[in-house]
């Protein structure tokens, strides 16, 4: 349930459609459901703007499986990460309306019925090697609706890639900036946008790099004001963050 369902079932009872014990029989089901072993939170949309999304890595097919159908269910929607290509196959047999990306690694069943007004989001990947995370956070934040404009492969080694695109990062809403090795790519973004910058440190680097510490380390101690680091690959949490902001801003 969403809060636009939970306003038209209150409008019912309000106009006397509706008898309040039917409207609280249906309510009795809004904060979880049960499916399987999983207990899904349907309250979290109208409790956040975002409803759960599915972890899939580390649950079996039937977990998964059982979490989606609970998720369609309440929302019409769902979103699940970390999914496998062999777990995506049988997902799309149970269910067909699906689509799977292989880079992103999201599965996503229909999309939120939101829209936004605002400028898009930017998602900017500092290598392709970061593509997968940015692709996680950029269909993430389509999956909500939001408008998403993609800069690929203009990392600080060529700070030139970066400059050449400057008035269309200024005029983002928010900028997602997402590195690996060093991860100075969002320092560098904070220091040259008035908007907010969430910048996602990842795993990819020679040694030193220890599986994204030390772009983490980086994003953390940055000389730009402001900055917002969410932690290693989470795009998704990235993404979640951006719309959280842009849920406190008019919507189309």
């Amino acid at each position: 349930m969403n809060e636009s369902k939970l306003a038209d079932l209150l409008a019912q009872v309000s106009a006397g459609a509706l008898p309040p014990d039917q409207a609280l029989e249906r309510l009795r089901t809004l904060p979880f459901a049960e499916s399987g072993q999983v207990l899904a939170d349907t309250h979290r949309m109208i409790r956040q703007g975002f409803p759960e999304a599915v972890y899939a890595e580390g649950k079996t097919l039937a977990q998964t499986t059982d979490a989606l159908t609970a998720l369609v269910a309440a929302h019409g929607s769902a979103l699940a990460t970390r999914v496998t290509s062999e777990v995506a196959t049988s997902l799309l047999q149970r269910f067909p309306t699906g689509s799977y990306d292989s880079v992103s690694r999201l599965y996503r069943i229909g999309q939120m019925s939101a829209s936004f007004s605002s400028a898009p989001v930017a998602v900017v990947c500092a290598g392709t090697s970061d593509l997968p995370v940015a692709e996680e956070a950029a269909q993430t934040l389509e999956f909500a609706g939001a408008k998403v404009n993609r800069f690929t492969d203009v990392g600080v080694a060529g700070l030139h890639r970066v400059l050449a695109r400057l008035d269309d990062l200024r005029a983002a809403s928010i900028v997602i900036a997402i590195a690996g090795m060093e991860g100075a790519l969002p320092s560098v973004l904070g220091g040259l946008v008035a908007a907010p910058v969430i910048a996602v440190p990842t795993s990819v680097g020679y040694g030193a790099n220890l599986h994204g510490i030390s772009a983490l380390l980086s994003m953390l101690n940055s000389c730009a004001s402001g900055l917002t680091v969410v932690n290693i690959n989470n795009g998704f949490g990235a993404a979640v963050a951006a719309l959280r902001i842009l849920n406190m801003q008019p919507k189309a």
